[in-house]
């Protein structure tokens, strides 16, 4: 009876657009979970695997120590047990474990610290005669460890019994690696495992957008020495704190992401995993953080609060603002392209911009419109013509958008410049949704099966927020889409603009986006900057095929981002692309 009365709530507050978005949500989040039970059988540990482990362990040429560091503070014995418990039952065997005691009230945790120091040497403890809270604590067990790594865990939760194999073995592979992490879930007070978090490799806007790093992370000591450890008055969001620190001082190439689930975060009252308003202060403290780190990197910028309590950068314009060229392509239908404009016009509030309409020969003569620059192209593929207007065009961005489109709010323009503005940023993309609130688009991911390239979060309601939030959060995606993307004149110049020869009509944006990702740009997607389709009968670009030459010339030229698209996960499916867990 609940389930009907909150839906038929939904349904007279919302209406039945919002009430089918609830259903379909609903519907998607019910198929996860009997997906990833599915998955947690399938990829269970045999016998098997163990002992090739333990024999590959044997071809390691470097086998570190790596010191798990664990604060304690008066936590369940239950608990506390099954944490040691999955650091012992680990298949890599050179480890150690430093566990700070953070002055416990509760007699059984200095009486359950020292049984297990007293059976494995590899178990060192510090026991400390104030109550720091945990950075301390943490800094203290960080002063005892002695491996070249140190991987964080947390008192209540546990490691899965592979958790130091991948790690070593992953620092074998690439030996310059200074900080890894891993996919997680979260595990509850029965031993029920949910809620996998599948991630991307590192997304720094990402990563100033929330926490997604969080467990398992492994740093070199070193750096974690360098830097001081961990930062008293941080505590709520000190492994926050600490990872900014530490991306502040390393090549990105240097930082190493598992796609497999390391590790189990204990859901039990007074738990972030539990409900993120246990430790309201945390997110508060996680804002400062990211200031903090802003500054330290020279970055002129405000952090507010975003959805479920996570964060916003606004990164903040230039007083002079720089001149935007908006490149619209005409439509056969002068009135629609009117409309288009109209609307452009009427919902945006930068203050130096130019509306660039690139249309066919005699389309100057039939428009209208005033204040809008005119460009006559003769070729009909869709690269050329862009090509075309941007190098007649004077704005120091482009911005690209399809004329099927409105902007939702009027400082979508200000929200995409600034992103385009900032040096280490080659293009950014906006969330695009249709009458129904459906997205269209939300990043683009390569690699999908059948289409190659396939938009994120298409046909997600517009205020989803599965897959971690990346909808809703300002983060990265290898490529977006053509229907909005602004860009530097100066970034776009320096790759030749699009490829019209390769990618006449369809994928010229995706391929301009990941000639820019090996210039070491950034490709960024905001949510803060929404635009919904108009009419119904006219496709975006996104939504046209490509011919088979256009297919099979991507997948020749970026074969390893088709295989493998940093900015999606490999357990997650590619037939099609929409996150969905992969069995």
């Amino acid at each position: 009876m609940g389930i009907f009365k909150r839906g038929a709530k939904l349904f007279r507050k919302g209406g039945w657009r919002k009430f089918r978005l609830r259903i379909e949500s609903d519907r998607r989040r019910e198929r996860e979970v009997r997906s990833y039970q599915k998955w947690i059988l399938a990829n269970r540990l045999t016998e098997a695997m163990r002992e090739t482990m333990r024999r590959e362990i044997e071809t390691f040429g470097e086998k570190i120590t790596i010191s798990v560091v664990l604060p304690v503070y008066n936590v369940e014995e239950k608990w506390l047990r099954l944490c040691i418990e999955s650091v012992i039952n680990q298949i890599y065997e050179n480890w150690e474990l430093c566990v700070a005691d953070d002055c416990s009230p509760s007699q059984h945790i200095r009486e359950v610290l020292e049984e297990y120091a007293a059976r494995d040497e590899r178990i060192k403890i510090v026991f400390r005669e104030t109550n720091g809270h945990i950075s301390a604590a943490s800094n203290s067990a960080l002063e005892i460890a002695t491996g070249e790594f140190v991987a964080l865990l947390d008192h209540d939760d546990e490691l899965s019994p592979d958790a130091l194999f991948c790690v070593a073995k992953e620092i074998n592979d690439y030996p310059a690696t200074d900080f890894i992490y891993s996919d997680e879930d979260m595990i509850d007070e029965t031993g029920a495992r949910y809620t996998p978090k599948f991630k991307p490799d590192f997304s720094r806007d990402f990563l100033c957008s929330v926490n997604y790093v969080t467990h398992l992370a492994v740093y070199r000591t070193e750096i974690l020495r360098t830097i001081g450890g961990f930062r008293i008055g941080s505590e709520g969001s000190q492994d926050y704190d600490l990872a900014l620190r530490v991306v502040e001082r390393i090549p990105e190439n240097h930082i190493r992401h598992i796609p497999k689930i390391l590790y189990h975060w204990r859901a039990i009252r007074g738990s972030v995993a539990f409900s993120s308003d246990e430790k309201p202060y945390a997110h508060s403290r996680a804002r400062e953080a990211i200031r903090g780190h802003l500054e330290r990197t020279g970055k002129r910028a405000t952090v507010e609060e975003a959805v479920y309590n996570l964060h916003c950068v606004r990164y903040k314009l230039p007083a002079r603002l720089p001149k935007v060229s908006l490149i619209l392509a005409a439509d056969k239908n002068l009135n629609l392209t009117e409309k288009a404009i109209e609307n452009y016009v009427a919902q945006t509030d930068y203050a130096n911009y130019e509306i660039v309409l690139l249309g066919s020969t005699g389309g100057s003569e039939r428009t209208s419109l005033r204040n809008v620059k005119f460009i006559v192209c003769e070729s009909g593929d869709e690269a050329e013509r862009f090509n075309f207007a941007a190098a007649r065009t004077d704005g120091e961005i482009l911005c690209f958008a399809d004329a099927n489109l409105k902007p939702l709010d009027r400082d979508w323009l200000k929200e995409l410049a600034s992103f385009a503005l900032q040096t280490e940023i080659g293009a950014v993309g906006a969330k695009i949704i249709d009458a129904e609130e459906m997205v269209l688009h939300g990043g683009l991911i390569i690699g999908e099966k059948r289409k190659i390239i396939g938009a994120a979060h298409r046909g997600y309601g517009r205020d989803s927020g599965d897959n971690i939030g990346r909808l809703q959060l300002i983060n990265n995606f290898s490529a977006v889409a053509i229907s909005c993307l602004v860009t530097r004149r100066e970034v776009f110049d320096s790759v030749g603009g699009f490829d019209a020869e390769d990618f006449p009509n369809r994928f010229f944006d995706a391929d301009f986006c990941l000639k820019l990702r090996d210039k070491n740009y950034r490709i960024v997607y905001t949510p803060y900057a929404e635009l919904i389709k108009i009419d119904k009968s006219r496709r975006l670009n996104l939504e046209k095929n490509p011919t088979a030459a256009e297919k099979d010339y991507f997948v020749k030229r970026w074969r390893e981002v088709v295989e493998r698209d940093p900015f999606y996960n490999s357990n997650l499916s590619k037939n099609p692309a929409d996150f969905s867990i992969k069995i």
